[in-house]
């Protein structure tokens, strides 16, 4: 083997590990998955235990969603196919208002869980996700199965699950059907959200 050749195998292996390493660095763990979620669900215990107005407990729950929910990606997923040909101006305004809606949609639910909680109880790996595992334990109420979909790219949560019940898929048919209604127009579909 030549010298050249050895060098240049040398510096591509070096060039291949400084592209490799950072991105293993940067690799999400089950352990971050369920701390990120852990984090997620104490700062929604606190809103449901907090008192707050119902307007204020929206405030508070888009919050969190924007913290530890992929939105952009929640708000393609759910728009589907037409996410596709419509302009970043589009999709930035319908990602607002969508997490406007879900935020309102299901803070409301969650006053049901005044004075419950919601504990995490373990994680799993399955490809490039995590599993994160809760329960929800209320008041005078069976204790029910939720988890959170957390992405290794993102590091944040892509969808929920709801005794096995997908929210991406429930709202991706309800958002398809708003979208139907209004003539197939992303524009009217996002003013009707807000």
């Amino acid at each position: 083997m030549s010298d050249f050749a050895f060098s240049r195998r040398s510096v591509l292996a070096a060039l291949g590990a400084t592209l490799i390493l950072p991105q293993a660095a940067l690799a999400f763990s089950a352990p971050q998955a369920e701390a990120l979620i852990g984090k997620a669900v104490n700062d929604i215990n606190a809103i449901i235990n907090s008192g707050k107005s119902e307007a204020a407990m929206y405030v508070d729950f888009e919050r969190v969603l924007t913290r530890y929910a992929d939105m952009q990606n929640i708000a393609r997923s759910v728009l589907g196919p037409p996410a596709r040909s419509a302009s970043s101006a589009q999709l930035n305004a319908f990602t607002k208002a969508f997490q406007t809606y879900v935020a309102r949609k299901y803070g409301s639910r969650f006053r049901e869980f005044i004075g419950g909680k919601v504990q995490v109880n373990s994680t799993q790996q399955i490809n490039s996700v995590y599993d994160v595992r809760c329960t929800a334990i209320l008041r005078g109420e069976p204790p029910f199965a939720i988890s959170f979909i957390v992405h290794d790219k993102a590091g944040k949560f892509i969808d929920l699950q709801i005794e096995g019940i997908s929210l991406l898929k429930s709202e991706r048919a309800e958002i398809g059907a708003m979208l139907d209604k209004a003539g197939g127009s992303i524009d009217a579909l996002t003013a009707s959200l807000r």
